[in-house]
């Protein structure tokens, strides 16, 4: 078979890994920004439930979260009585964005901690509650130095969806690797498959910049 043969199939497996990835980043973001937020509450309840899910996100394997969500979790319900059965692409899917958001929570607590003390006194001085000391003083200045580190994160989230294969997605590695054993031409499956995740990656960089160099003129325009 000529490798022009292989596009087809890798390319259905790419698009997957692309789905992937952007659902991953959507959610991881979102819990990235409630739980990072959560552990500088001042609710202690609030404050541990974010203390603690990022401690366990972050002090073990992604392998063994997806596996423990697709695989270990509907058992633990059945012993409950409960169904707790999750499809392959939710699984995937909450897998990549809570262990993503548990990376990125500390990303945003250290942003949000590293304004300037006087920004929160002048937000005192100007009779601001604590919420909105936050939302219209400490986040529009915490959110851009946040970017490099998010985009960081983005890249690191593209490549860790190749563990969704796994558990039966037919993503971008799962293809490669029917292919790989189906026709026994490894070499140039996974040479094309490289240079995809490489220009994957690449995009995503370059959209990911074009965010953070938005978000700073932004900041740049609120002041």
């Amino acid at each position: 078979m000529h490798w022009t043969g292989y596009l087809e199939p890798l390319a259905h497996g790419a698009w997957i890994t692309i789905q992937f990835t952007l659902y991953s980043i959507l959610f991881g973001g979102l819990f990235s920004f409630a739980f990072g937020i959560g552990k500088l509450s001042h609710n202690w309840f609030v404050r541990g439930f974010s203390i603690i899910y990022i401690e366990i996100f972050r002090g073990t394997s992604l392998l063994v979260q997806l596996f423990w969500l697709f695989f270990a979790l509907p058992v633990a319900g059945d012993m409950m009585g409960i169904d707790l059965r999750l499809s392959p692409v939710i699984a995937g899917v909450l897998a990549l964005s809570l262990n993503l958001g548990a990376y990125g929570a500390e990303i945003v607590r250290g942003a949000i901690q590293a304004v300037s003390p006087a920004q929160y006194e002048a937000a005192k001085a100007l009779n601001f509650s604590s919420s909105q000391a936050l939302w219209r003083v400490a986040l529009p200045q915490a959110v851009p130095e946040m970017m490099p580190s998010f985009s960081n994160l983005a890249i690191a989230a593209l490549k860790d969806t190749s563990l969704v294969s796994l558990i039966t997605l037919t993503d971008l590695t799962f293809a490669a690797e029917q292919l790989r054993n189906f026709y026994q031409d490894s070499t140039t499956v996974y040479t094309i498959v490289l240079f995809m995740y490489f220009g994957m990656a690449l995009v995503l960089s370059a959209i990911m910049r074009a965010v953070e160099i938005s978000v700073t003129r932004w900041r740049g325009f609120r002041r």
